[in-house]
């Protein structure tokens, strides 16, 4: 080992993934400790932490050219010791001049004045916070200052981070990529648009509201209307995904989906106030979109926004089918307690969109239309590769037999299906046509039915959800 230069041992140490194989090795002489400790970028610390912030500084004079960090204390109870707090942050701050990415998971003993001191990490561009409770907007901001190059950032579950000051320092930035906000209570929809020209430079965008507290305050239309309209273009973002939002005709949200001219990938899930007009605004300036998830709420989700329809119908499904022709995943859900009266989608606008684009993937959640009439019209779906269907009590065994004819199936997730049996796989056994079936809490189906239908089968039973 002592003849043999420093890059070609370099070399073999980066072909060594495992940690423990890496730390077995750097265990069999000093010049490998060496050179494995100069190599090391990544580590991920937690609960074994002990002494907490004596352990991570010693970690850190041994890696001092860490570029990545985690620290995650998801399942941390007391008797485990004290977490790392501040003075942690500040040792790791010092020690570390080349980090880049830090993630902070459950961390509640950091405070503002921890997270302050990664201001100085002048290298840090992706952050990503989840569950610290007692950080808030200030603490964000002396982060955003500090680091004029972060293009990451993950805030999920940040209960006291409000939107005050560091949103607009960090739009101002324009240097922000992936911006990824889930259940900051504090932070709304109107909110975002204090990013101003960021928006131009995201490339993606994951924005959720915690729906259990909203419905527990006095939101109306007077808030609402105070949101103003974002009218910079969003020319570069390729993923979008907005959960539980309002969608108010004109402002916040509803401004962004017509202006994602290089969008590729959305996900609308339970956005109370979306409209036709959005979903046609989004087709006509996304024409390369690839992927689309809509989750439509019930009629009776929110009370908000009552005198707007809030269903979608099978205009936006035509509209997609005429502006996106490279769309191939397609997904369409309704919420929990919709009645089959009050699906928005008839059997022919989801045919439609199938037919028009080449689509590849399809699922299906609690959408009444789709019987067996559609089944055998996807008989005709020459790109159709896999089919998810989800509570769609109105398949029977005649339309499931119907698989065996689709031309390029090769995988059939089912799950919480009334209306399919053993009998609906029978035309399917020992055909080799599958290479991935799923039956998840079909009652009718049993595992010894599903045997042989597909190359690799999987089958979980708890009907539960039944009573």
């Amino acid at each position: 080992m002592d003849t043999l230069p420093d890059a070609l041992i370099w070399d073999i140490l980066s072909r060594i993934s495992r940690t423990e194989d890496r730390n077995s090795l750097s265990l069999a002489c000093k010049r490998l400790l060496e050179l494995e400790n100069e190599q090391r970028l990544f580590l991920r610390v937690g609960c074994g932490l002990n002494p907490a912030n004596k352990a991570l500084n010693t970690l850190c004079n041994r890696f001092p050219n860490l570029m990545k960090v985690e620290i995650v204390y998801s399942g941390w109870m007391s008797k485990l010791g004290k977490q790392l707090d501040d003075q942690g942050l500040l040792a790791l701050s010092n020690s570390c001049p080349s980090l880049a990415d830090l993630t902070l998971s459950h961390c509640t003993f950091i405070t503002d004045a921890g997270i302050g001191y990664l201001g100085s990490c002048s290298v840090l561009s992706s952050l990503k916070l989840i569950f610290t409770p007692r950080i808030t907007g200030c603490g964000i901001l002396s982060v955003v200052v500090g680091c004029k190059n972060l293009s990451v950032l993950h805030l999920i579950r940040c209960l006291n981070i409000s939107s005050a000051g560091w949103l607009e320092y960090l739009g101002k930035l324009e240097k922000i990529q992936y911006l990824v906000i889930k259940n900051c209570r504090a932070i709304g929809e109107g909110d975002l648009v204090k990013l101003g020209y960021s928006w131009r430079n995201l490339k993606l965008l994951q924005f959720e509201v915690d729906a259990n507290y909203r419905y527990m305050k006095l939101y109306d239309r007077i808030a609402v209307d105070r949101w103003q309209k974002q009218l910079i273009p969003c020319v570069n973002i390729k993923e979008l995904s907005l959960i539980n939002c309002i969608i108010m005709p004109g402002r916040g949200l509803a401004c962004v989906l017509d202006k994602c001219s290089n969008l590729e990938k959305i996900h609308l899930d339970m956005c109370v106030g979306l409209r036709d007009a959005d979903i046609v605004g989004l087709s006509q300036s996304s024409k390369g979109l690839r992927s689309i998830s809509l989750r439509v709420p019930s009629d009776f989700s929110v009370p908000l926004l009552i005198s707007n329809r809030l269903t979608l119908t099978d205009e936006s499904l035509k509209a997609l089918a005429e502006n996106c022709p490279k769309l191939e995943s397609v997904r369409i859900s309704f919420a929990d307690g919709e009645f089959p009266s009050l699906s928005s989608f008839t059997l022919g606008g989801i045919l439609y969109l199938i037919r028009s684009c080449p689509v590849r993937e399809l699922s299906l959640d609690h959408v009444y239309s789709f019987n067996d009439d559609g089944m055998e019209d996807l008989c005709s779906a020459c790109c159709l590769e896999s089919l998810e269907l989800v509570r769609c009590q109105e398949i029977s065994d005649e339309g499931l037999q119907l698989v065996a004819q689709f031309p390029r199936l090769s995988v059939l997730r089912l799950s919480k299906c009334l209306g399919v049996s053993d009998d609906g796989f029978k035309p399917l056994v020992g055909s080799n046509k599958l290479d991935l079936l799923v039956v998840e809490d079909c009652p009718q189906v049993s595992e010894r039915g599903i045997h042989r239908v597909a190359r690799n089968v999987s089958f979980k039973q708890d009907l539960s959800w039944m009573y």
